[in-house]
């Protein structure tokens, strides 16, 4: 092999070294910050890229997706000075990469405990009741406060989430006294409230029973006057009938008194003892009535 052969074989070699150093192919969850003899010179995202060697340095690869950044547990004092250990997560997404890369050191731990100095000052304007109990709240006030710093770092915050919150056994333990206690009273207001519900549901039935006892005995005693009232009507309607006949027969009275003495016989004779015997008063004014009883149907009977 000549001279020549070499040299050509060293610059073909030089020549793939070259271009495989221009040539950048990126994946489509991260970003390369390129730098242009020192300086910033652009950003590169996924996809096929070429950059001129030796001039063009990849200076930093950062990933687009969502990261998660784990809060260190510390101790925090609420506002009713009571010592509690608190622990988080934060997740962000870097937005801008030049900002990432040169406006702070190490953005993660920066978040971090910009993190753990956000959960003091927020705890300590709380206290140990609203600490437990407005946990969302307090992730809201987290997240805000990191969001502002972590604008000027080419960072957004998603989301801040307060993993655990510890209390010391003590204080847990004068709690589950206390939320026991909240529990029998709870307890024994309801059940109050279901007697007092009880009495006024059984008062409420008795009054309705009174009432309807007083319409019923109203509707009754209307019905026995409407019935009096119409039995005097009708007896009163039959005594004209009667008169009215009276005046246009004159049998007419005889037939009526003929007629209640036959009733009156026959009630007699229904009697079943065989000891006695009924023998009219007056015969012969049996005989008559019986006789008039006789006249009088034979003639026109009046309208009663």
């Amino acid at each position: 092999m000549n001279e020549l052969s070499v040299f050509v074989l060293i610059l073909f070699v030089l020549i793939i070294i070259l271009v495989k150093m221009g040539i950048k192919i990126v994946s489509q969850a991260d970003i390369y910050i390129i730098e242009r003899l020192g300086r910033f010179y652009r950003v590169l995202d996924g996809g096929f890229h070429i950059i001129v060697p030796f001039f063009d340095v990849v200076r930093a690869k950062m990933s687009v997706k969502e990261e998660l950044v784990n809060i260190t547990k510390q101790l925090v004092i609420t506002k009713d000075n009571v010592n509690i250990a608190v622990d988080g997560i934060v997740f962000l997404k870097v937005i801008d990469g030049r900002m990432a890369l040169y406006n702070v050191e190490n953005y993660r731990l920066a978040i971090s405990n910009l993190a753990m100095t956000t959960i003091r000052s927020a705890i300590g304007e709380m206290s140990l009741d609203s600490t437990l109990s407005s946990r969302d709240q307090l992730n809201s006030k987290l997240q805000i406060a990191l969001g502002d710093a972590a604008n000027n770092w080419g960072v957004k915050i998603m989301r801040v989430e307060i993993s655990e919150i510890s209390v010391p056994a003590g204080i847990e333990e004068a709690m589950n006294l206390q939320m026991k206690a909240e529990r029998e009273k709870r307890a024994i207001e309801l059940k109050a409230e279901a007697e007092k519900a009880a009495l006024i549901r059984n008062a409420e039935a008795l009054k309705q029973e009174k009432v309807l006892e007083a319409e019923a005995i109203e509707r009754m005693a209307d019905a026995k006057k409407y019935e009096q009232i119409a039995l005097a009507q009708g007896q009163q309607e039959a005594m004209e009938r009667i008169n009215l006949a009276m005046t246009s027969s004159k049998l007419a009275a005889e037939f009526l008194l003929a007629n209640e003495r036959v009733k009156a016989f026959n009630e007699l004779a229904k009697n079943g003892s065989n000891d006695k015997i009924l023998i009219p008063y007056e015969t012969s004014e049996l005989i008559g009535a019986l006789s008039v009883f006789k006249e009088f149907l034979s003639s026109k009977k009046p309208q009663i």
